[in-house]
Parts: structure tokens; sequence; C-alpha cells
């Protein structure tokens, strides 16, 4: 057994509560106490849940995930603690994904309709939901009415709404990743940075500009979404980021004049250091994606003692640019490998990666099936497979892909961990809620609390209330905890296995555990 000092830890922290075990039981896995409402209304400081509508739920019976479908189970979003919704885009499109959209005003028919949206935001709404929808403003479908235009009449309208080479143009050049970034034939030969099917659109036009402030406006104002998830933000302008950083700038002030409180959050998927300065004034958020290695990474090697001095010099980096960002923080989305498989199935550290996830500062997003612990690898499709809801093959389940994972029969579903209040399903719902009623776990500081062994994980979340010392053992061994007597901390708060102690300043945690003192 290790035996770890952990010293200097909240001095001259306020308390929440000077109780001792004696006074005030001690919360433990699936037990969570009542919920304050303003913070379960703090918007966007809230856990939100990434949703591919084809894969999450069949409400015809056709195999496809639809709109009423997802609407059927909102309250089971609810259950969960979900708090606003991220949806991958739902627009019309040639492709399965619909990153290649042939109309921004309108519902993908395999989804539904327009009033079967109407009528999700409105359920959702009523649950105090918030709903992000997925703006792909870096491109549109080759087989969108502006392309398909701009390509058959050289001087259509819609010619300078996308970027054409001409006799200066290098049509050797390659992208970030080496991609190929010219297609077509001349005298179409057009720039993508993704790939053939998804010509860039061409920002220095101010009617392009204009296009995008009015289809942002109708989904705000017109439909009721609360913000938006930006596809590819730092592509806008390929490797010209004062121009990227001024489109952003220019598009939050746009969307803000609709609505007050947009949440505009941005994929840039980057190292700090060129994050930053999307915050400056434009994005409100970005996804942290080296945190979300750093997560996985953690829970792989069973410890970083780094990983939260790491995290507040990325945070010290964003200061520079904002006052007011949110972190976007998560483990997996629809591009990266699911949690569970990069894990190698290993349940322990999967519990242990999400109680890191819902215990940092920030707005955490869950993919959907994370909290069943789905598998899944690339390609694509294969981390997009269908939410595994029952047992057996029953209706509602999609079936719109083969899958290659979460095949065997003992695999995971929602009947199965949902009632269990030991399955993973109730370890993310007890942290979710856990959030939703402690004001130093959703908005606070996070401060920094050293040990002297790589198992164990140590951070602070600090308000000017409350601060609470936050503890996980992500090691296959049970580790001991002394607290330095001049410390804040009286008493257990959260404990999510049942045999960890805490006496004469002691805490012991059995393997793959957390706990919360206050």
């Amino acid at each position: 057994m290790k035996k770890i000092l952990i010293s200097g830890l909240l001095t001259g922290a306020v308390l929440l509560s000077a109780c001792t075990d004696d006074e005030q039981d001690v919360l433990t896995a699936g037990d969570f106490p009542a919920e304050d409402p303003e913070l379960i209304d703090h918007f966007p400081e809230t856990v939100f849940y990434e949703i591919f509508i084809r894969a999450f739920y069949d409400s015809t019976g056709d195999g496809i995930g639809d709109i009423p479908g997802m609407t059927s189970q909102l309250d089971y979003l609810e259950e969960l603690g979900v708090e606003g919704i991220w949806l991958m885009p739902f627009h019309p499109s040639p492709t399965y994904h619909g990153y290649d959209v042939t109309d921004y005003y309108d519902i993908n028919p395999d989804y539904g309709t327009m009033d079967d949206f109407r009528t999700f935001i409105d359920e959702a709404n009523d649950r105090g939901i918030k709903v992000l929808m997925d703006f792909v403003v870096n491109h549109s479908s080759r087989e969108h009415p502006w392309f398909e235009e701009a390509t058959s009449d050289p001087d259509s309208e819609y010619r300078d709404w996308y970027i054409w080479a001409d006799e200066d143009t290098n049509l050797s050049e390659r992208g970030e990743w080496g991609q190929n970034m010219w297609h077509g034939t001349e005298p179409n030969q057009y720039m993508s940075v993704f790939w053939e099917g998804m010509p860039d659109l061409n920002m220095d036009n101010p009617d392009v500009r204009e296009e995008i402030y009015t289809i942002g406006e109708f989904w705000l104002d017109d439909v009721g979404v609360d913000g938006f998830r930006l596809d590819a933000a730092k592509h806008i302008y390929p490797g010209e980021e004062e121009k990227n950083h001024e489109f952003w700038r220019e598009f939050s002030s746009e969307m803000e004049a609709v609505k007050d409180d947009v949440f505009i959050l941005g994929e840039v998927w980057a190292p700090a250091q060129v994050t930053g300065p999307y915050l400056d004034g434009g994005l409100h958020s970005t996804f942290n994606f080296d945190l979300a290695e750093d997560f996985i990474q953690a829970a792989r090697r069973e410890g970083n003692a780094r990983l939260v001095s790491s995290y507040l010099n990325t945070l010290e980096r964003f200061d520079q640019f904002s006052d007011s960002y949110i972190e976007s923080t998560f483990l997996t989305n629809h591009d990266i490998n699911r949690v569970m498989t990069q894990l190698s199935g290993n349940e322990d550290r999967m519990r242990m990666a999400a109680s890191l996830l819902l215990s940092f500062p920030g707005s955490p997003f869950v993919y959907y099936g994370e909290e069943i612990g789905m598998e899944g690898s690339k390609p694509d499709e294969h981390i997009r497979e269908p939410m595994l809801w029952y047992e057996e093959r029953e209706s509602g389940q999609t079936s719109w892909i083969n899958p290659r994972h979460n095949l065997d029969e003992d695999g995971a579903s929602v009947e199965q961990m949902q009632g269990d209040p030991e399955s993973l399903w109730s370890h993310y719902q007890t942290w979710i809620h856990l959030r939703r009623s402690e004001p130093a776990l959703l908005y606070g500081d996070l401060l920094e609390a050293k040990t002297e062994a790589d198992g164990i994980i140590s951070l602070i979340r600090k308000t000017e209330d409350e601060s609470l010392l936050i503890l996980h053992n992500m090691s296959d061994e049970e580790v001991s905890v002394s607290v330095a007597d001049e410390d804040n901390v009286n008493r257990l708060y959260y404990t999510d296995v049942d045999d960890i102690t805490y006496n004469d300043r002691t805490i012991t945690l059995p393997p793959y555990s957390s706990a919360i003192l206050n």
C-alpha cells in the first residue's frame, strides 16, 4: 500500500460546511444531493451530450435515427443529467455524416421535418436542456445549388462564392496534413481543404458572409437553437490565422446581436498557443483536444502528477486573450476512436477518465454511448455506430450500418446499465448530478494540490464561498493520503466506492476510486 503526504492544501479556504462525518452522511455512488435550480440553468457551464441523429433512436422502423426518436429520449437525457445537446449536422446532404450541406435552411428528410425539429427544441427547452447545432461554415456540398450554378455558368452571381484556381495557383499545393487542396478540372478547379465533395466558401466575398449571418439568424431567432458548434473553425482562411480571428469576431458580433446569450463554440484542433487568440473577442469557447488526450493518457498510464499543472498553464495562455471564455472539455468525439477502445476495454480506467472529465472545470461534452462504454475505431463510420439501447434488438434501435464493435452479447446497453447503481452509466449520472449541485464543481477555479505519487491526481475547485479537494486514485493499488494538520479539510463529502475511509486526517482510497473532501 502506498502512503502519500499532501501538504499545503486549502489553506485559508472558505469551507462549504464545517460538519464532521458524524453530523452529515457521506455521499456515495448513485447518491447525490438536491440540485440547485440556479446551477442547473448555469448555461453554458453545463454538461453537453453529442448526438449523431442517424445512430441515436429510430422512431419509424427504417433503421435510421430521426428527430422524433431523439425527442422521445429527452427524458433519458434529463435523467442522466444532461443540460445541453450538440447535434451533428442535420441538414440535407448527399453523405451519411452531413458535413457537406446542400440546404442550410432545411432538415434532412431521413431525419424528419422542420416541424419535428421545432417540436424537439420545445421539448428540450421544457426540460431546461439547451441545443447547439453543428454549423458548417467553411464549405458547402459540391451538390449545393450555389456550387452547381457556379460551375455551370461562369457569369453566375455564385461564381465568386467559391475559390477558383488561376494562372498563378500552385495546383500541387498540399494542406496541413498533406492532402490535396485543389480539385476539379479547368476551368473549374476549386479549393477544398477536406475533400473534393466539400468546396470551400470564399469568405472574402461580403455576400457570402452576409448569407452565413442570415443562416445563423434563422436558426437562432426563427427556430430557437441556443448556439453553434462551428466546424473547421481554423480553416476559413487556411494558414491565415489573423483573418480567421477577424472573421470569427465579426460572426460573434452578428450572432450576439440576434441572441445575447448565444454560445459560440469552435472546433480549433490545435495547441493552446494557436487556439488562444480565437477567444479574443471571437469564439466563446474552443474544444481542448490536448486535454482530452491527457485525460485518456492519465487513465491508460494510471496517473499523471503533472496533469493539473499542465492544464493550468493552458488556462494562463487563454487568460491573455479573454477573461470570459468557457473551456469545452471532452474525452472523445465523432472524429476520434472511442474512449473504451483506446483503453482496451478496461472499465476501471474508463471510469477514471470520466471522473477526471467531470471534476475539471469547463463545459464537459459526452459523446453518445460513452456513458455505457460503447467501443469504436476508425474508419469514422465505426466510431458512429448505433446507440445500444437494449440487450435484444427492439424498436428504436438503429441499424444504419452493420457494426464492427459492441457485438458481444454481454456488451453494454442502456437497458443493462440504467438500473444498476454500480454501472458505468450510474457513475456518469452521479458525477453529472454532483456538478449540478455544487457551485465549486460547476464553475469554481482550478487550483493545484501537489502529491508525491503519479497514481494520485489531486485538484482543488474553489469559489468565494467553498473549496473542494478532489482525489483520484488512478492506479490498481490502494493508496493512503495524509492531509496536513493546517489544511482546512474536515470531512469526506463524496466517495464513489464504499470502502474509502478518512480517519485521523488520513484518507485511504482503494484502486480506481475518487473522493471529494471539504
